[in-house]
C-alpha cells in the first residue's frame, strides 16, 4: 500500500513540473491588439460594369459601400449626360431616365470613405433590336372626344409578343370605367391595339392613358422605339339615332332629344347601297368633302360631311335628295340631310361621337371600316385581349 502511495506521488510531481514549463512558454502580453486600418469603398453596378445587350429601359445605378459619391455621371458617346441623381446619403447614384438602344455608356465619378477613394468607372452598353416600331397613339394631348371614342395605338409592324406590350399599359380614369384592351387584325402590315369601355363613357371623364415602350420586347428581334402618353377628355353625352325606317335623324345630348332632322338613307333594295345597322363612330368631318364612284357614277362634292365609318358612310348635305328626305331612302350609303340641317349637325360634332343606325337589312361588320369596336359584344371584346 505505501508502495502504491509512492508512485501516485512522484506521478503529481511530474505533472506539475510539465505544467510549469508549459506555463513559462507562453509568452506575455504586450497589452490591446491594434484595429485594422478600414476597408476602402466597395462599389457594385447594375447592370455589372462593363455589361453588354443592356434593355435601355432597365433602372441604371452604382452603388458604395464603405463612403460616399461624388462626382458621379454616366454618359454618352458625345459626353451627353443620363438625366439621374444621388440618394440622400450619397451611397447610391439612379438613373432617372431610359436609355439609347445600341449605345456605349461611360461611368465617371468617384467614391471616398475612410479607407481611401475608388474610380467610379466602367461602361455599359445597349442591346440592338433587329427593328425599333413606333406606334402612335389615335387621341392627342387635352383633346375632348365623344362617348364610343375607343383609345387605338397602331403600330408600324406586326407585334409578335402582343401580352408583353399589352402588359405595359395602363388607363386610369377619373371615374370608374370598365374596359379593356382588344387586339383587331392587322392593317396596313401593322398590327392595332384597342381599348373599349365596356358601355359608352360616362360624359365628363378624365382619361390618362400610359404606354412605357421603349424597351418591350416586341418579337422576332423587335423592341418599343418610344414611350406614348396622352390625356384627353369625354365631352357631353352626344349620340344620334338613325333609323332608317323612319326617315329621321334625331340627335339626343345628355338624354334629352335636342335636334330631329328629315333624312334620306341608303337604298334598300340594293345591299351595296344599304346604309349599315350597328354603332358607328364619328371620325373626321369635311366642311367640303368630294365624293366619286365609278360603279354609279358620280364625282361630287358635298358639304358638311361628317365620317361615321370607313367604308364611305357619311352624314351629309345633299340637295339631290332633298325631295327623299323624311320619306325615302334613295342614297348611296350616307345619311342626306338638307344644307342647314347638315350644317346644324356638323357644329356639334366630337370626334367618338356614336351613330346608332337601325332599320336597316345589312349589319356593320369588320370590313365596312376601322372603327368597328362596339359591333363586338362584350364578352367576345374581352376574348380579344393577349392576356389570359
Amino acid at each position: 500500500m505505501r508502495r502504491v502511495l509512492i508512485v501516485v506521488v512522484a506521478l503529481l510531481a511530474a505533472l506539475g513540473v510539465a505544467g510549469a514549463v508549459a506555463i513559462a512558454a507562453t509568452p506575455a502580453q504586450d497589452g490591446p491588439r491594434a484595429a485594422p486600418p478600414p476597408a476602402g469603398p466597395q462599389l457594385s453596378y447594375q447592370p455589372a460594369a462593363n455589361a453588354t445587350a443592356v434593355n435601355p429601359a432597365g433602372p441604371v445605378s452604382v452603388r458604395v459601400a464603405g463612403g460616399t459619391l461624388d462626382g458621379v455621371t454616366l454618359t454618352g458617346p458625345g459626353g451627353e449626360p443620363v438625366p439621374g441623381g444621388l440618394s440622400p446619403d450619397r451611397t447610391t447614384w439612379t438613373s432617372s431616365g431610359k436609355l439609347d438602344y445600341a449605345t456605349v455608356y461611360t461611368w465617371h465619378g468617384t467614391a471616398a470613405g475612410p479607407g481611401g477613394s475608388a474610380p467610379v468607372q466602367g461602361t455599359v452598353g445597349t442591346l440592338e433590336p433587329a427593328h425599333t416600331v413606333r406606334g402612335t397613339l389615335n387621341i392627342g394631348d387635352d383633346r375632348t372626344v365623344g362617348v364610343a371614342a375607343p383609345i387605338e395605338i397602331q403600330f408600324a409592324r406586326h407585334v409578335a409578343g402582343r401580352a408583353a406590350v399589352e402588359r405595359a399599359l395602363t388607363v386610369t380614369t377619373s371615374t370608374r370605367v370598365e374596359g379593356a384592351w382588344g387586339w383587331l387584325p392587322d392593317e396596313g402590315g401593322g398590327s392595332r391595339v384597342h381599348w373599349r369601355p365596356k358601355e359608352y363613357w360616362p360624359a365628363g371623364t378624365e382619361v390618362r392613358v400610359e404606354a412605357p415602350l421603349k424597351g418591350v420586347a416586341y418579337g422576332d428581334g423587335d423592341y418599343g422605339a418610344a414611350d406614348l402618353s396622352t390625356s384627353f377628355a369625354i365631352g357631353r353625352a352626344q349620340v344620334v339615332k338613325a333609323d332608317a325606317g323612319s326617315h329621321r335623324m334625331v340627335v339626343e345630348r345628355d338624354g334629352r332629344e335636342i335636334a330631329n332632322y328629315p333624312a334620306s338613307y341608303g337604298l334598300a333594295d340594293d345591299p351595296e347601297r344599304n346604309t349599315r345597322s350597328g354603332i358607328h363612330v364619328v371620325t373626321e368631318k369635311f366642311t367640303d368633302k368630294r365624293m366619286t364612284s365609278q360603279q354609279y357614277g358620280y364625282d361630287v362634292v358635298e358639304k358638311w360631311a361628317v365620317r361615321m365609318s370607313n367604308n364611305g358612310e357619311f352624314i351629309h348635305a345633299n340637295p339631290a335628295s332633298a325631295s327623299a328626305q323624311g320619306s325615302a331612302n334613295v342614297t348611296h350609303g350616307c345619311v342626306n340631310l338638307s344644307e342647314a340641317d347638315a350644317k346644324a349637325y356638323y357644329d356639334t360634332v366630337l370626334y367618338g361621337d356614336p351613330v346608332e343606325v337601325t332599320g336597316t337589312p345589312v349589319q356593320l361588320s369588320p370590313s365596312d371600316g376601322d372603327l368597328w369596336d362596339w359591333t363586338v359584344p362584350w364578352d367576345e371584346w374581352q376574348r380579344l385581349s393577349a392576356l389570359p
